[in-house]
């Protein structure tokens, strides 16, 4: 009697089949992974070949193979030319609405054309408006179209059955990375934010800076308090006494003394599980206060291939602080370094905002040639810079390293639990729409 049993599957059989052996279940998926990478991996090299063959292919998925990041994504709120009446929690782009007012103010301004009705200057201007909105994508489209066109032979004897992906239009295409970065124009403030905080946004030269820093009660944290001194110019430590019978002085006390004695700005470190966790700045002589929190501190000496800062004063770079609040934080930054920097030190303080968070770094640069084995600087546009053809820098980061994020503005210098504020942070809950 033949016993009518589960036969293997012949040898040439495919991996699609399941048994129901597990251990053969796992063999079988891990050979259907391997055939499916060697597949990928293949037509990759093809892709490869075909581009050294043909550069325009290259230039064409690197147009349209661009990530979409949240910075990409960033929404901005609503607001016309009389922005800089609003708050500080209006996220609008300064600039943008400062060059909108500028254009509208041109074009009230530009005389009219002779032998040229009212009425069909104002038709003319409105058929303009639409066609510009209209036709603005479609016509960098029909442009890509034609060059397309004029380069569909070449693609085609060269693309070997390659799928063909449509472009995306001008308002889906993606900006360079580098171009999302830009430096703070302190001029663009808002009349209404320097009437608002004359002490930050004064007219006149700025004073030099004098800083008073200390740390929370009961604090252990007086060697990163040290540090700060050495990133703040012109800047003194003064331990908080922590003896059971001494006056325990508050913040507003401190600014008090402080300010009677020419300090420009109070730099209180706070601590938890003894780690830097926040920094509260008071600017004087009637603030406003700002909380921030800090995180990812790194001292300099445990940073690799660091270097020694020296007693020079260090340059100041602002970087991508676009909205009232960010040129208010941009404004108190500022206040903290001397306006007058000693390049012979070469030494540069960056503060980079990126997605509401402040990059803190410091370094060291350095002026050489280039060498044969480096590659040419090439600008946003991806082309070579003209002017630095034989330049390069050479950067030695000399720390701290710590990461800022603003949690609120008080009004005037509050106590710890700060009642009024000028802002607070997160009561915005949409990811994509930043407030610096």
């Amino acid at each position: 009697m033949v016993m009518k049993g589960r036969g293997r599957p012949p040898p040439n059989a495919g991996t699609d089949i399941k048994t129901g052996n597990k251990l053969r279940r796992k063999m079988m998926h891990i050979k259907r992974k391997r055939a499916k990478d060697a597949e990928r991996r293949e037509e990759r090299y093809a892709f490869k070949k075909e581009e050294a063959k043909n550069p325009k292919l290259k230039e064409e998925r690197l147009r349209r193979n661009v990530p979409l990041t949240l910075d990409r994504k960033r929404v901005w709120d609503e607001a016309d030319s009389d922005a800089e009446e609003h708050g500080l929690g209006l996220s609008v782009d300064i600039e943008r609405v400062k060059r909108a007012k500028q254009e509208e103010e041109d074009e009230l301004n530009r005389p009219l054309e002779e032998g040229k009705d009212d009425s069909d200057d104002g038709e003319s201007d409105n058929e303009s408006i639409d066609s510009m909105i209209a036709t603005s994508d479609e016509d960098e489209d029909e442009d890509e179209d034609e060059d397309e066109k004029d380069n569909a032979d070449a693609v085609k004897d060269s693309s070997r059955g390659r799928k063909e992906f449509s472009l995306p239009t001008a308002t889906e295409r993606a900006t360079s990375p580098s171009q999302s970065t830009r430096s703070t124009n302190l001029n663009l403030a808002p009349e209404a934010l320097a009437a608002k905080f004359p002490s930050l946004f004064s007219s006149g030269p700025p004073p030099t800076p004098k800083i008073l820093i200390t740390t929370a009660i009961n604090s252990a944290l007086h060697d990163e308090a040290d540090i700060l001194t050495d990133l703040f110019p012109n800047s003194v430590y003064i331990r908080r006494t922590a003896h059971r019978y001494s006056h325990k002085f508050s913040i507003r006390e401190i600014s008090k003394f402080a300010s009677n004695r020419n300090f420009t700005a109070v730099v209180v470190l706070q601590e938890d599980q003894k780690r830097p966790s926040g920094l509260t700045i008071v600017h004087l002589p009637v603030g406003p206060t700002f909380h921030f929190t800090i995180s990812n501190w790194v001292e300099g000496k445990r940073l690799p291939g660091h270097g020694r800062a020296t007693g020079h004063w260090p340059e100041l770079i602002l970087n991508n602080f676009r909205t009232p609040l960010g040129l208010l934080s941009a404004r108190l930054f500022q206040a903290l370094f001397p306006p007058q920097p000693d390049f012979e030190g070469r030494q540069v303080v960056t503060l980079h905002n990126q997605r509401d968070y402040i990059f803190v770094r410091r370094h060291r640069y350095v002026f050489r040639e280039k060498r044969e084995t480096e590659k040419a600087v090439v600008g946003a546009d991806g082309k070579e810079m003209q002017g630095a053809e034989g330049i390069r820098t050479g950067l030695q980061e000399l720390g701290p390293r710590f990461t800022l994020k603003l949690r609120r503005v008080d009004k005037g210098i509050q106590r710890a639990s700060g009642q009024e504020w000028e802002w607070k942070g997160g009561m915005e809950k949409e990811r994509t729409k930043f407030q610096l």
